[in-house]
């Protein structure tokens, strides 16, 4: 064998043994594990007056045929319409919300074999919803709807007409939040707060539960409390370990 063909040989066996001896080590390193983080929460919350109000008033009338009885709904409806707009409520925040008409039943006493009930006569109901952008006559309203025939509901809500800039501020509060506490347990661990890796946020929380309310009283004006509504909401921010 010639000096060249020995050293080629000495060579392959050399890379082939290096080879070897390198893939054990790389299999052992195995993947590479993630930097150390901090996760935490922030909330925030901003608190405003409503400046909206909607209401959901029902007529309800009784006839002894389902005809009648919806002419007669239908009728007081149209006079509690005419007076909302009469009090300065636009078309565009009159909705009618539902229409209705059941039988109604009698129970025949007692006998010795059962009997079917029997339609005694009909009811109808017609539903309205009503946004009141003035807050100052929601009594005043309530008090002459009432007068002409509504004789159901009386569901309220508070609301504010144009959300979003207080959920963009309850946003900022609760990534501020957010970002105070990471400072503080990056300080309490001895370590510094590296760069933010995610920010995820929760299901914001719009305002209060709707208030019930019924209007009693027809010869004064019904008192109302509007109170504040409040926006809030929560994220979940990942932040880095810096080395």
């Amino acid at each position: 064998m010639s000096n060249r063909v020995a050293t080629v040989f000495l060579g392959s066996a050399l890379l082939g043994a290096v080879a070897a001896l390198s893939a054990p080590a790389m299999a052992q390193q195995g993947p590479t594990q993630p930097s150390p983080r901090i996760s935490v929460s922030g909330e925030g919350e901003v608190s405003i007056a409503p400046d909206m109000a909607i209401l959901t008033l029902s007529v309800l009338r009784e006839a002894d045929t389902a005809r009648d009885a919806l002419g007669a709904s239908s009728e007081a409806m149209k006079q509690v319409l005419s007076a909302l707009k009469v009090a300065g409520i636009a078309e565009r925040d009159l909705q009618t919300a539902g229409l209705n008409i059941q039988p109604r039943y009698t129970q025949p006493g007692p006998q010795a074999r059962p009997q079917t009930p029997k339609i005694s006569g009909y009811a109808a109901s017609n539903a309205l919803t009503v946004r009141i952008r003035d807050l100052s006559v929601v009594g005043a309203i309530l008090d002459k709807v009432v007068g002409l025939g509504v004789n159901q509901g009386g569901d309220i809500s508070f609301v504010n007409d144009d959300p979003r800039p207080s959920l963009t501020e309850a946003r900022k509060r609760a990534v501020d939040d957010a970002v105070g506490r990471a400072r503080t347990l990056a300080d309490a661990a001895g370590v510094k707060l590296g760069r933010i890796l995610s920010i995820e946020e929760q299901a914001a929380r719009p305002g209060p539960m709707p208030k019930m309310m019924r209007a009693a009283a027809a010869d004064s004006f019904v008192p109302v409390e509007r109170g504040e509504n409040s926006y809030s909401t929560t994220v979940n921010v990942v932040f880095e370990i810096a080395p």
